[in-house]
């Protein structure tokens, strides 16, 4: 009796059906088995950390490669939800208005969790490279606050931003003149 496994026993491979996309480790839309549709909505982007800002973020708020991200849940009852380091931000889908992709900004007003005075929007700051602002229907309470808006500064803004278009959510690219 030969010793081996099974083709039972074996690992499956990636199975990826047509309509789906896997995108550097985001696995987005949908296919048919039988006559279930299954969907792979939900999509993370991580957050840029620059390679100076590092070992400031990490000391202060436990940021590591692996632990900034965005993630869009599934329909409007899915949930938003950012996690930089230490720190996590949660709301509904149903509640983003709009997007708009702004920056890039100094480096300075840009790295770390910061509240604006004024307004009251949160950044979830790693990278000064831009960031996109994400508006809320009504605002979401976090820790003492409540958050009308949030900036996050994913690697990919275009990817993003497509992202949130394609959920029917409203944005602009503020960094275009319009003439």
């Amino acid at each position: 009796m030969a010793v081996g496994l099974s083709s039972l026993d074996k690992p499956l491979g990636p199975i990826i059906a047509l309509g789906c996309q896997y995108l550097r480790g985001v696995l987005t839309g949908s296919f048919l088995a039988g006559s279930a549709t299954l969907r792979f909505m939900a999509a993370r982007y991580p957050i840029r950390v620059g390679r100076r800002s590092a070992p400031l973020l990490r000391v202060l708020f436990g940021v590591r490669a692996n632990d900034t991200w965005i993630e869009l849940g599934d329909g409007p009852d899915g949930t938003l939800v950012v996690q930089f380091g230490w720190a996590h931000f949660r709301t509904t889908m149903a509640n983003v208005a709009s997007w708009r992709i702004e920056g890039p900004f100094l480096w300075i007003t840009a790295i770390g969790i910061r509240m604006s005075i004024r307004h009251r929007d949160l950044t979830f700051g790693g990278s000064h490279h831009g960031g996109v602002r994400i508006d809320f229907r009504t605002p979401v309470r976090w820790a003492l606050f409540r958050v009308p808006a949030i900036y996050v500064p994913a690697d990919d803004l275009e990817r993003l931003a497509a992202d949130l278009e394609r959920r029917g959510i409203p944005g602009m690219d503020g960094r275009t003149r319009r003439a």
